[in-house]
């Protein structure tokens, strides 16, 4: 028997019905679709509505969907993590809520907050307890409602977010399938750039906070722009370098869906046509730590056995990071 990987053997997703398109949004703020496509790639992005609905209702679908399709019992899943930057509440986690949700009576279950590196840090980390023995089945799922914290007078961020989840199985695999190899960073001089400026212990809800706008989403938008550019593509040639993968050998290059640009200079640092690239940021728009996920559910079709995937994303912290997985079928 060889070393044991943590494969993906699953994959779920849900995206709200609602859209949001770029004409809608012509209505609502001072932009056009031009502008908008041509700056991010961005055609429309799905809104979740509904009162009472939150990052929870998005996370338990996914996980519902990856459950259903492979017909597993969730009270056999030994552990849920969920990525998020917009929880249902401060506590408890919002994994909780969706073990509750789904059944999972005996999992354990947290959140992890990395920005649009979430999902990358929690699939790692999940993929940890397979390798070590502790878990036979992990989830992790990656949601986000980053239309609870948009402003919508603000044109610079509202066009670029929208609402989804998607879901992965971690499993056991001793065939040389699974997660191989990860480069994750992170640079906590960065918050400034991007960052929600109230509503934690240093800044909490007052209705000051509320009416001045903090706890909308706040980027510099070209400084992020720059420090993702170069750290996103940097890390995922660094990986393919260092396990003597060529632009041949990567089957797929699976990228964090901020902005349709990033991804093309990620692309052309790896020498990727496009037709290696998984893209559906024009419908979706930036779902966070739903990107990667969601990419994974939609081409799941298309993927093969012991295909070559390199996951990349780049995000507020700053957190960036690249995962290499070998497809387990």
């Amino acid at each position: 028997m060889g070393k044991i990987h943590a494969a993906i053997t699953a994959v779920g997703g849900y995206v709200p019905d609602y859209i949001l398109s770029n004409k809608e949004l012509e209505s609502i703020v001072d932009t056009t679709d031009e502008w908008i496509s041509a700056r991010t790639g961005i055609k429309e992005r799905r809104i979740l509505k509904g009162e009472g609905l939150g990052t929870s209702f998005l996370a338990t679908n996914a996980v519902k969907d990856l459950l259903e399709k492979r017909q597993i019992d969730p009270a056999t899943i030994d552990l849920l993590i969920c990525a998020t930057t917009t929880p249902d509440m401060q506590f408890p986690a919002t994994a909780n809520l969706v073990a509750a949700n789904t059944g999972m009576t005996n999992a354990f279950s947290y959140d992890i907050s990395a920005a649009c590196s979430g999902f990358l840090y929690a699939l790692n980390t999940g993929a940890q307890f397979i390798e070590s023995g502790k878990s036979k089945r992990v989830i992790v799922v990656g949601a986000d409602k980053m239309s609870s914290i948009v402003d919508y007078q603000d044109r610079s961020t509202c066009i670029i977010f929208g609402d989804g989840a998607g879901a992965v199985l971690l499993e056991p695999n001793d065939e040389g399938n699974g997660v191989l190899d990860s480069i994750l960073k992170s640079d906590g001089k960065g918050w400034v750039h991007l960052h929600q400026k109230a509503g934690g212990s240093a800044k909490p809800a007052t209705i000051e906070t509320v009416m001045a706008k903090e706890h909308f989403i706040y980027q510099e938008g070209q400084t992020v722009f720059k420090f993702a550019v170069k750290n996103m593509a940097d890390v995922s040639a660094e990986i393919m370098e260092r396990n003597g993968l060529t632009a041949e050998s990567v089957d797929w290059l699976v990228p964090h869906q901020a902005n349709l640009r990033i991804i093309s200079a990620t692309s052309e640092r790896m020498n990727l046509p496009e037709e290696k690239v998984m893209l559906n940021i024009q419908r979706y728009g930036n779902t966070t730590s739903g990107t990667i996920p969601l990419c994974l559910w939609e081409w799941e079709s298309r993927l093969n056995k012991g295909d070559n995937l390199i996951l990349a994303a780049f995000g507020g912290g700053f957190t960036w990071g690249s995962t290499y997985i070998k497809w387990a079928y």
